[in-house]
């Protein structure tokens, strides 16, 4: 009844049944008929997964595998021939072979150099009916690339190269770059440079750029026109990957030449330090040594010196620039400085920016200039029940001088028969001073005052006298001091300690009402009225103070001015009678952040120019106050008795021009009047 396709349904199950056609009733039980739809070849190969990607390193062997392709068949494979597929290259020939049965490519063709082409496009059909006639066919592509090995060798760009580099270029710096190009890519493309002939100083090095595959040349040690001008150095280039082929590196060699370039140097000293001595008592511009310096570059240019004061603060040494010759400008001191280092510079004449340096250590030599003295601040104490001999202080001396063989020193008492005292030699440069008596008390004689000589063995002998202060003291049988005080046996006429304390105590109490007078003269000066910090008339200034001008607002008390009647509300006019009750205006108060004097001077100018019972002319309202219990009482003339006709103001005429005009105006005649 349709048409049949066994790819959509291969076998059709069937029930039939024979049925009365009267009756309706089956005659028999059903029956099943199986319907298998023969096969035909209506379908052709496809390549699902196509189109393909295959590599194959170049070089290959013949037969070498590529990749594997695969078609299908909706055809029925058992029946028939209808999905037995066979496979062949379309295109792609000679260089790629396809097996019929499993559909793998291979390498067709030896030798195939990816330098020379490195992608191919091979098409492959799939047949089916066995490759018969009649059969259907599909077909897919296959992109083959052939991978990189390392069969081509670096090769420089040139043969030789010629570089020329300053004799003054630093270390590490490049000189110039040389390059070997590689047909490979990759890590077959990447090569390294070595010098192997022509450094035999290893003053250069040769390193590899990475980026961009370039050998750099640097410097490993100075270079030096003057010693060599020219250097020949072989270098080679070698593949880091071995050759696949022959198993060892490629390799290429070129040639560098490096020509030194003279440069102007700075000067070179004769030496890198120089060590001088010279005597602490040599005399002012004794020569103490010489430094030399030479210029190295073919001009031999004059060289110049100077003593860098960075290192000779104090001018201790003077230089002569013509011949390096180091002389003292001040005298010397070796117990003050024992050794001094400054640094020479050396200076081309022609170009001062060539300056060398070298160090110079002075030494000082000792002679014998300082006496000895007493190694210490020496106290000594004497009991009065001592017997005598009695060691009574062992003393020993110093010497800042330091003679190569050692110090040796004499004693001796500046009064050579003392009654009271002797010394003693202990053979190690100190002695003991004993006591000749026992007669000491601290009531006939409380400290005794010994000078003692002291004398060095120096070339010529230096001498000084110290004088070692003995107090007699009380002391315990045992020796121990005890009390050193003559007070203990006179009167008692000192203070006691109570009473020491009592003059302290009164002397604090004495500051301390010093410090309450002060801090109260200071609040008496301060004003009777207490200001708002809010008031907004801080800034006014009092009048009866001439002052410095309307810009000298320190020199003036603003309490002045405050009418106690009138700080918390308005304070009406008392000079004129307004025909208009005009409503008063609230105090007004500034913000918590302080008075904004030009708003509130503003705010009193508008109001003051708005209200119709104000005088026409410009007044201060609320400052006219004058205090309390004052005797010329207001200084208004608006409230007086008399009026205008009682009062005579001719007298402004005598006062000049500029009070004549105002006296005209007051001075008004019965007809100005009437009229």
């Amino acid at each position: 009844m349709k048409r049949l396709d066994r790819e959509e349904k291969a076998e059709y199950t069937l029930t039939a049944q024979v049925i009365d056609r009267d009756s309706n009733q089956p005659l028999e039980p059903p029956s099943e008929f199986i319907i298998k739809v023969q096969d035909i070849n209506d379908n052709p190969p496809q390549f699902i997964e196509g189109p393909y990607k295959g590599s194959v390193p170049e070089m290959s062997q013949v037969g070498a595998s590529v990749t594997r392709v695969t078609a299908s068949d909706a055809d029925d494979p058992v029946y028939g021939n209808s999905a037995k597929l066979v496979y062949s290259i379309l295109e792609g020939q000679p260089y790629f072979s396809i097996d019929q049965t499993t559909a793998i490519i291979r390498v067709a063709l030896a030798g195939m150099d990816r330098e020379m082409r490195e992608e191919y496009l091979v098409v492959i059909q799939a047949k089916d009916m066995g490759g018969h006639m009649g059969g259907l066919s599909g077909t897919t592509t296959v992109t083959v690339t052939l991978t990189d090995i390392n069969d081509n060798p670096p090769k420089f760009t040139k043969g030789s190269y010629e570089f020329h580099i300053p004799e003054d270029l630093g270390i590490g710096k490049p000189g110039g770059r040389v390059k070997a190009n590689d047909r490979d890519i990759g890590e077959n493309a990447k090569s390294t440079y070595t010098i192997i002939g022509g450094d035999e100083r290893d003053v250069f090095e040769i390193v590899t750029d990475a980026q961009t595959q370039e050998g750099i040349l640097r410097l490993k040690k100075p270079l030096d026109f003057e010693s060599k001008e020219f250097y020949n150095l072989t270098v080679v280039a070698t593949n880091i990957r071995a050759d696949s082929i022959t198993g060892g590196p490629y390799m290429d060699q070129a040639t560098i030449k490096v020509v030194v370039q003279d440069s102007d140097e700075p000067p070179v000293f004769t030496k890198p330090s120089y060590l001088f001595d010279v005597h602490e008592n040599a005399a002012i511009n004794t020569v103490i040594g010489a430094v030399a310096a030479r210029d190295q570059d073919a001009t031999h240019s004059q060289v110049r010196y100077f003593i860098d004061r960075h290192t000779d603060l104090e001018r201790q040494f003077n230089i002569n620039v013509d011949d390096g010759k180091i002389t003292l400008a001040k005298p010397l001191d070796r117990e003050t400085d024992m050794w001094h280092n400054i640094t020479v510079t050396a200076t081309e004449v022609h170009n001062h920016s060539q300056i060398s340096r070298a160090i110079v250590a002075i030494k000082v030599l000792d002679i014998n200039d300082n006496a000895p003295e007493f190694a210490t601040e020496y106290e000594a104490f004497l009991c009065e029940n001592g017997k005598p001999g009695q060691v009574i202080q062992t003393i020993s001396a110093v010497d800042k001088d330091n003679p190569s063989q050692g110090h040796t020193f004499h004693y001796r008492l500046e009064m050579l028969n003392n009654p009271n005292f002797t010394i003693k030699n202990n053979l190690d440069n100190s002695i003991s001073v004993l006591a000749k008596h026992d007669s000491f008390r601290r009531q006939k004689q409380e400290t005794y005052l010994l000078p003692i000589v002291v004398t060095d063995d120096g070339e010529p002998p230096m001498s000084s006298t110290n004088t070692l202060t003995i107090r007699v003291c009380g002391c315990s049988r045992e020796g121990i001091v005890q009390s050193c005080n003559v007070e203990a046996f006179v009167l008692p006429i000192g203070l006691s300690m109570g009473a020491l304390i009592a003059i302290l105590a009164c002397i604090i109490l004495l500051l301390v009402i010093v410090v309450l007078f002060v801090t109260l003269r200071r609040h008496k000066n301060e004003p009777l009225i207490i200001k708002d910090d809010e008031d907004v008339r801080e800034n006014i200034i009092r009048y009866d103070d001439e002052g410095g001008g309307e810009e000298d607002t320190e020199a003036f008390d603003i309490a002045t001015l405050q009418n106690p009647d009138g700080i918390n509300g308005y304070l009406p006019r008392k000079d004129i009678k307004p025909d208009l009750q005009f409503m008063p205006r609230q105090g007004q108060h500034s913000g918590p952040n302080g008075v904004d004097v030009d708003e509130f001077i503003n705010v009193r100018l508008h109001e003051a120019d708005n209200d119709p019972t104000a005088p026409p002319y410009d007044s201060i309202q609320i400052y006219g106050y004058e205090g309390r219990g004052s005797i010329a009482g207001s200084l208004s003339s608006l409230e007086t008795a008399s009026s205008d006709s009682d009062q005579n103001y001719d007298y402004l005429r005598e006062w000049g021009p500029r009070f004549r005009r105002l006296g005209e105006l007051y001075s008004v005649g019965e007809s100005d009047k009437e009229t």
